[in-house]
């Protein structure tokens, strides 16, 4: 059945599934019925491939956090500012998707992606780990987009994809940086 939980949103119930819908949505999704094991499976990949996202941002504020330390010379002008705001962006994604993890009733990770961190005083393979690093975090948060818009959660989906967009901008100003 259907009901109004405010003037802004309406309640669809079903015996196995409950999903709200906001009108003033900027994008459509598609809402699925699913069984509850369709849902629990459905859930429980997204929270591993959140996770998965989790690790790369978590490996990305060490990294950065030791390249801002370590970057040597008259580039250290220009990097050091760039890896520390990088570190701190870093955090700040990381929170949004260990909330998310939260939300969705799983338990986010607390180790960094095992993806062995290059130390170097050299500003190229400085950039290059860095590109590496953020073409991977954007790979795993265009996967993470396709199975949230799967799933319906257009707060998750809208958050996801700021982070995505934001990685993006990341990769290409690396690869600026690095010619």
């Amino acid at each position: 059945y259907l009901r109004w939980i405010d003037n802004d949103s309406l309640s669809i119930d079903g015996s196995d599934w409950m999903e709200t819908l906001h009108s003033n949505y900027s994008h459509i999704l598609t809402f699925k019925k699913k069984n509850r094991e369709e849902q629990q499976m459905s859930t429980s990949t997204l929270i591993d491939k959140l996770n998965q996202a989790l690790g790369w941002e978590l490996r990305a504020i060490n990294m950065y956090a030791h390249y801002a330390a370590y970057i040597r010379g008259i580039h250290r002008l220009q990097l050091e500012p760039h890896f520390t705001t990088e570190a701190t962006e870093s955090m700040m994604h990381s929170n949004i998707v260990r909330s998310a993890i939260v939300k969705l009733g799983g338990v986010a990770v607390t180790e960094r992606n095992q993806t062995p961190i290059t130390h170097t005083t050299l500003y190229l393979e400085m950039l290059a780990e860095s590109l590496v690093t953020e073409t991977k975090a954007a790979e795993v948060y265009g996967e993470l987009i396709a199975m949230i818009q799967e799933e319906g959660d257009a707060d998750l989906y809208d958050a996801i994809e700021q982070i995505y967009l934001a990685e993006i901008r990341s990769v290409e100003e690396l690869r600026r940086l690095a010619e």
